[in-house]
C-alpha cells in the first residue's frame, strides 16, 4: 500500500465513525471485485441486511401511526442505491476504494453502484469487527439528518418509478431513455440523456454526473410536463 495509506485510512475511520480493531476488514470493504478475488461482495451481502434492519427499526420507532406499506416505502427511499452513493460521497470513499486498473480509469471511484456497494460493505465490516449494535449505531449516525427530514405524507418514489406509474395508469407506452453523449475526463464525466415519452413533442433532455442521475432528472422533468399539460 502507499506510504501514507495508514494515515488516509485513519482519517477515513474518523469520517465513518468507527475505529476498526481489525484493519483488514476496512480494507476488504473498500476492495471492489475488479481488484481481485478477495473483494467486498460478501461484506456487501451482510451490510445490506444490517442496513435494512437499522432503517426499519428507526422508522418503526419514529412513526408508530404508519401502516406497514407506508413504512416499507419510506425504507425503500432510504436504502436505494442513489442514497447510498450520496452517503459514500459524504464519507469520501471514492479515493480510498481499491479498484482494478480498468475500473479506476473509467471513473469507477464516482460510480453510484460502486459507492453504494462499498457503503453496505462497510456496515458488514463494522458488524464483524464490533458487533451488530455497533453497526446499527453507525446506520443511525449516517442517516440522522435524512431521518429527521423525512415527510411521511409525501411520495418517496424515485422519478423514474413515478413516471412509469403515471404512464401505466393511462395505458401509455413506457418511457425510453437514450444516452445522447458523454463528456469529461474519467471521474469527472457528464452524461446527457434523452427521455422519449409519447405525448411530448420532443424528448426531454437532462445532464448529470452519472447516467442514472441524468435519467432521474429527465424523468422528473418529463412527468412535470405531462402533468402540466393536463391542467
Amino acid at each position: 500500500m502507499p506510504r501514507d495509506a495508514g494515515s488516509d485510512l485513519s482519517r477515513l475511520q474518523s469520517r465513518i465513525g468507527h475505529d476498526f480493531a481489525r484493519r483488514e476488514l476496512l480494507e476488504l470493504a473498500l476492495t471492489h471485485a475488479s481488484f481481485g478475488a478477495g473483494n467486498n461482495e460478501r461484506l456487501e451481502f451482510l451490510g445490506d441486511a444490517v442496513l435494512n434492519l437499522g432503517i426499519a427499526a428507526e422508522l418503526y420507532r419514529r412513526y408508530p401511526a404508519l401502516r406497514e406499506g407506508q413504512l416499507h416505502r419510506l425504507r425503500v427511499s432510504l436504502v436505494r442505491g442513489e442514497t447510498l452513493a450520496e452517503i459514500g460521497r459524504e464519507l469520501g470513499l471514492g479515493p480510498a476504494l481499491r479498484l482494478g486498473a480498468g475500473e479506476a480509469s473509467s471513473g469507477g471511484r464516482e460510480r453510484d453502484s460502486i459507492l453504494a456497494d462499498a457503503v453496505e460493505a462497510l456496515l458488514g465490516a463494522i458488524c464483524l469487527d464490533a458487533g451488530t449494535d455497533a453497526a446499527l449505531g453507525v446506520v443511525r449516525r449516517w442517516y440522522a439528518a435524512r431521518l429527521a427530514g423525512l415527510e411521511p405524507g409525501i411520495s418517496h418514489k424515485d422519478a423514474k418509478t413515478e413516471l412509469q406509474e403515471y404512464l401505466q395508469a393511462r395505458r401509455a407506452p413506457l418511457p425510453r431513455y437514450e444516452l445522447a453523449a458523454t463528456s469529461g475526463a474519467p471521474g469527472q464525466q457528464h452524461f446527457r440523456v434523452l427521455c422519449h415519452v409519447r405525448g411530448l413533442a420532443v424528448p426531454v433532455e437532462a445532464q448529470a454526473g452519472t447516467k442514472r442521475a441524468a435519467e432521474q432528472q429527465a424523468a422528473r422533468a418529463a412527468l412535470a410536463r405531462l402533468q402540466g399539460a393536463e391542467q
